[in-house]
């Protein structure tokens, strides 16, 4: 019987070893320059051709490689990073497969040339679809040059796949980009096609980082740094304003190995919920330090993938860490400070709301009134001031009360004058030299929506029962979701029970939306939940609900308040975490600086 079982060649098991490393150009890059990094370079050299097909070259100062090492580097499985089985429990370098350059070079017209800083000369080494043509010496400074000419050559299949020259440089640049971000102290410089297309100096991360993503997010930057035991976090990340419609800005590194790792993504979007709307993805730039035992990167060959012996911890620190700075909302203008309100706190806080209550009167030009204060429970002061009757259109609102704030914090908000409402929907106010334009239904919507929280995590969102139960004719899909979500919607205010066929009876609504159209927030919600399908995170499905009754059960269209109404709100969003965006991820305010008034009517 013929044997049916042979060996496979050198020549093509590097090609199919390639076929897992080399995907395209860009991955060839990748390749190399962790290599470059990993021999201690600190000036590396890009060049290409064609979009990487014709030439790739990269070109670095590191400790370079003796004649025989050389030789050593381009054989399968070769590698200076590990010996042992231990090793891969504590990799610490970038590169360690030992595949790269032997894959590379079985698919290319493939030039090393490589010179120790004590050695007279160097080593040039030139293979050709996986055959060594020439080894020779070579004249040359130290470091490492690898040239790879014609890629996927010998591979016509291969080659079909390679897009345009256009397509396959931006796929570089992005993973220059990713590689120059990991390493501020190295200098990067890539020429495509003779052009200089980037060029970066040593420096710190938030100047290699805003060179990267562009000088005008430097100022929506905000800086990140967070210990726990042998876990570290540090980074830039953006505020809610400077988000993007891909991932493409979210850089993640691993001991600075850059990653794409499921685990991490989640926990950062996790964090970012609420703050931005679905579908947006925020700027930034992180980096995650821990031993490397505790992480395994020998996962896939392309080394994106991770595997965390602590999971729940490393998911737990990055979502964590961002929410609290996302809770301080650190782009407003003012530090937003927090005190915690003692008794001798008292009465300075109540000749600074005289202060304040003044500032009102004077930019509402009502003179001659003397604030009137009212203690409410937790014995916060607040004032209210005649005013002109205006017509009062619209919804009732809830009052905007800090009786349910542990702290008070007159800090950006409270201390801003009021100069009064634009169309019965927008708060003017001016805090030192800025005009903040306020979003009254979002603003509104954040406050309730924090107190729908707070009061869900002390047994459950108050609800208030209906003289008569109301019946709702739903799809009958819809009342299997009222079904499945029952307890979701038990915690969360609403006493749903099926009647029969496609009918449910609703007996209680929570008190804030009681007399609000509480029906059609019902409907909606129902509508919403059937959308999520029954993967939907209990987590996710209470904050939805919660959003969605706190936007049923504040301002809503032209309202106009008055100035104890105005004041009340400001206070509240003091009061609240992530007070710039509302829970959809809307921004709450906007800021026009003196200087960009100055400049549209001409006065600069």
């Amino acid at each position: 019987m013929a044997q049916r079982i042979t060996i496979l060649s050198e020549n093509i098991s590097n090609k199919i070893a390639a076929g897992e490393v080399v995907e395209r150009p860009a991955s060839v890059i990748k390749e190399l320059l962790e290599n470059a990094l990993d021999a201690g370079a600190a000036d590396i050299i890009i060049e290409t051709a064609a979009g990487g097909r014709r030439l790739i070259k990269v070109t670095d100062n590191g400790h370079g490689m003796s004649r025989e090492d050389a030789m050593l580097s381009v054989e399968r499985h070769a590698t200076s990073k590990i010996r042992n089985d231990e090793d891969l429990d504590s990799i610490a370098t970038l590169g360690f497969r030992g595949e790269a350059l032997a894959s590379i070079a079985s698919v290319s017209r493939f030039r090393l040339a490589s010179r120790e800083p004590d050695s007279l000369e160097g080593t040039e080494i030139i293979i050709e679809g996986g055959r060594v043509r020439d080894v020779k010496a070579c004249g040359m400074p130290p470091g490492t040059v690898i040239s790879v000419e014609q890629l996927f050559f010998n591979t016509p299949a291969r080659l079909k796949f390679m897009r345009s020259a256009g397509t396959e440089s931006g796929h570089i640049g992005d993973s220059i980009a990713r590689m120059a971000i990991s390493r501020p102290d190295v200098s990067f410089t890539w020429v495509d096609d003779n052009k200089e297309q980037l060029r970066v100096q040593q420096g710190d991360l938030l100047r290699r980082f805003t060179r990267i993503i562009g000088k005008e997010s430097a100022n929506a930057l905000h800086p990140l740094n967070i210990i726990k035991g042998d876990v570290s976090l540090d980074g830039f990340i953006s505020g809610p304003a400077t988000v993007r419609s891909t991932t493409a800005n979210m850089f993640t590194y691993i001991n600075g190995r850059f990653i794409k790792d499921r685990v991490v993504q989640h926990a950062i979007m996790q964090a970012y919920r609420g703050v931005i709307d679905r579908g947006r993805y925020p700027v930034l730039a992180l980096f995650i330090k821990l031993p490397p035992g505790e992480v395994d990167v020998n996962v896939h060959p392309t080394k994106h993938e991770v595997r965390f012996r602590n999971q729940s911890l490393v998911h737990d620190l990055i979502q964590g860490g961002i929410e609290d700075l996302l809770r301080a909302s650190p782009w407003l203008s003012g530090a937003r400070q927090r005190p915690i309100m003692t008794a001798d706190a008292s009465p300075p806080l109540r000749d600074y709301q005289t202060s304040i209550a003044v500032a009102v009167q004077n930019s509402l030009g009502i003179k001659g009134h003397n604030p009137t204060f009212h203690y409410i429970d937790n014995g916060i002061p607040s004032f209210s001031v005649p005013l002109h009757d205006a017509p009062i259109a619209g919804e009732p609102v809830v009052p905007f009360r800090a009786n349910e704030a542990v702290e008070s914090s007159l800090s950006y908000f409270s201390t801003m004058t009021i100069i009064g409402q634009f169309h019965g929907q927008y708060i003017l106010c001016q805090s030192g030299s800025e005009l903040v334009i306020i979003d009254q239904h979002a603003a509104s919507e954040r406050v309730a929506y924090q107190r729908l929280q707070k009061q869900w995590s002390s047994g459950g969102i108050e609800s208030q029962r209906l003289l008569f139960s109301e019946t709702v004719e739903l799809a009958f899909s819809e009342v299997a979701t009222v079904e499945r979500f029952k307890k979701e919607l038990l915690v969360s205010g609403f006493e749903l029970e099926p009647f029969g066929g496609n009918t449910v009876i609703v007996s209680a609504v929570p008190h804030l939306v009681a007399g609000m159209e509480a029906i059609r927030l019902v409907r909606d919600i129902i509508a919403d939940l059937a959308k999520m399908g029954l993967t939907a995170a209990f987590k996710h499905v209470l904050d939805h609900l919660l959003s969605r009754i706190a936007c049923h059960s504040v301002i809503r269209g032209v309202r106009n308040m008055d100035s104890r109404e105005i004041t009340e709100l400001l206070r509240s969003m003091d009061d609240t975490d992530f007070a710039a965006s509302c829970p959809h991820g809307r921004p709450v305010s906007h800021v026009i600086s003196l200087g960009e008034l100055e400049k549209i009517f001409k006065r600069t």
